[in-house]
Formats: structure tokens, C-alpha cells, sequence
């Protein structure tokens, strides 16, 4: 269920310029994680980029699947499939082991 702001968002500003914030805000995290690759990291600019694409990206779920969302989660579920699969097989071609990871720890 999509929140009420955003849905309400959606209906004052409309289909199409939502669509062009959306892309706005996910190019806005695209340079701030360029940022962080090229070591000029701002860990607080890259979540405030990650949450407003998550918002945006919200509203495009709601504008783009009509049924409560269950299309995008069955992509999305087959796609984590074969993520872990990819993994699975990495891992095994590698001979490495799985690495647990804490909140701050990356891979």
C-alpha cells in the first residue's frame, strides 16, 4: 500500500512529473556513489539520495503496477533468485566461503 503523500503527490503533480523526479533523484544518488568510488565519499548525501529514490521509487511502483504491486515483487523475487544462484556458483568456482557481514561491513 503506497503512502498517502505520495499517492497524493502523484495526483497534484501528475504521472509525468513524477517519472522526471524519479530520474532526477536516482541520478542524484548515481553521482553521489560515483562521489564515493572516485574516495570522495559523504556517507549522509548518499542516504539522503538513497531515501529519496525510495520514495520515488515508490511512487513509480504505484504509477506502474496496478496490482498492489504483486507483478513488481515477482520480478523482484526471481531476481534475488538468481542473484543467490550467481552467489552460490561464484563462491563454489572460487573456492572462497561466505563472509557474514555486520551493518558496516561491505564485502
Amino acid at each position: 500500500m503506497i503512502n498517502p503523500i505520495l499517492r497524493k503527490a502523484i495526483a497534484v503533480y501528475g504521472v509525468e512529473n513524477q517519472t522526471i523526479k524519479a530520474i532526477e533523484e536516482m541520478s542524484e544518488l548515481t553521482k553521489e556513489l560515483s562521489k564515493a568510488l572516485l574516495g570522495k565519499a559523504d556517507n549522509d548525501h548518499i542516504r539522503e539520495e538513497i531515501a529519496d529514490s525510495e520514495i520515488m521509487l515508490e511512487q513509480l511502483r504505484s504509477i506502474y503496477d496496478t496490482d498492489n504491486g504483486n507483478r513488481i515483487d515477482f520480478f523482484k523475487q526471481a531476481k534475488i533468485k538468481r542473484l543467490d544462484e550467481r552467489v552460490k556458483e561464484t563462491l563454489k568456482n572460487h573456492d572462497k566461503e561466505l563472509v557474514r557481514l555486520d551493518e558496516d561491513e561491505a564485502i
